[in-house]
């Protein structure tokens, strides 16, 4: 989620009235073009708009179903301008790509089944005629996975039948994703519940409770290599993003590890230690100033065991903060061998 300037309220509600009218045009037009690619069952899920430069870019997210792939969600980004750069797709499909192969050629010499990311099920890159002239259209095609993201596992309605082995469970799988995906030479710089993908269940008891999920990291628009040059920008989801992100530095290892510590304390809790009032004027600054200068809460009593990893991964210095993901991954099954 890239972010941008606060925008005034009246301006907000007449750009989602346009982009209504919009949605209107381009849905209905997309639906038969995803038909003509053999899909069915297509019910668009999301629909978003940014600028660039003078033309107008369409993304959304689309469930269908198809013959051969059986259901998918599609990520799809509509824009005018054929000479543009490559859109946010078309990377994300490379490093899809990239972190599938490395992965899998990791497991082979681990003897290890399971992956990181979802598999890239297809990817095209088309000129199209949508709304009478031609557009780029990319189309990213995952499968669909109907038990959603860890975002809706910490929801208010479900995360009080949370049990602490379920929430344990979770941190320790997510935070395993993370260290691995840093093995294999990349950063994900938007680590959150919503872009943790809950693959699948196996139940280890006829118990409910006892339900145990597979997790898969997904949306990889921001990810970069932990040897290029990091951009020094506040891009990412402001309630994640680390107080060095805010002051103008690139992303890091580090920085990735604090995404994950407001994520473990949000698994715990079942909300954020950080928040900022909705109706702020300006709540970037609100977000900057949460994450720079307020320290790091207490943990419920019930939750006390958790403090130290909490309080080194929120550390407010880089150099005092983990350095490492195995080095947190350490102490978390370290904590999990104790508790048994």
């Amino acid at each position: 989620m890239k972010n941008s300037a606060s925008i005034p309220c009246v301006l907000q509600a007449d750009a989602k009235q346009a982009l209504r009218v919009q949605a209107q045009q381009i849905l209905p037009a997309l639906t038969a073009f995803f038909f003509s690619l053999n899909y069915s069952e297509i019910s668009h899920q999301r629909l978003s708009q940014q600028h660039n430069g003078s033309d107008l870019d369409y993304q959304g997210l689309t469930r269908a179903q198809h013959s051969q792939f059986g259901n998918v969600m599609i990520k799809w980004q509509l824009y005018a301008n054929a000479n543009q750069d490559l859109s946010d797709l078309t990377y994300e499909a490379d490093v899809l790509t990239s972190i599938n192969n490395l992965s899998n050629n990791q497991n082979k010499l681990q003897n290890s089944l399971s992956a990181i990311v979802p598999p890239l099920l297809f990817y095209e890159n088309i000129t199209s005629e949508i709304l009478t002239q031609l557009q780029q259209l990319t189309i990213l095609v995952m499968p669909y996975y109907p038990n959603g993201s860890l975002a809706n596992q910490l929801s208010a309605q479900k995360h009080f039948l949370l049990t602490q082995a379920q929430k344990n469970q979770f941190i320790l799988q997510s935070a395993n994703l993370i260290y691995r995906l840093h093995n294999i030479g990349w950063l994900h710089n938007d680590i959150k519940p919503s872009n943790i993908l809950l693959e699948g269940f196996l139940p280890n008891n006829a118990d409910n409770s006892r339900i145990t999920f597979d997790l898969l990291l997904t949306d990889f628009t921001l990810t970069s290599t932990l040897y290029q040059p990091s951009v020094a920008n506040i891009a990412g989801t402001p309630a994640y993003l680390a107080p060095e992100r805010w002051q103008g530095y690139g992303s890091t290892v580090q920085s990735d590890i604090y995404a994950f510590g407001i994520m473990l304390y949000e698994i715990l809790v079942g909300e954020r230690p950080f928040a900022v009032d909705v109706r702020s004027s300006d709540s970037m600054i609100d977000w900057a100033t949460q994450h720079c200068q307020k320290s790091v809460p207490t943990l419920p009593l019930e939750y006390s065991r958790y403090q130290d990893v909490v309080d080194k991964a929120l550390a407010k210095q880089i150099e005092k903060r983990y350095q490492s993901m195995g080095e947190m991954l350490l102490d978390l099954e370290s904590m999990e061998w104790q508790g048994n």
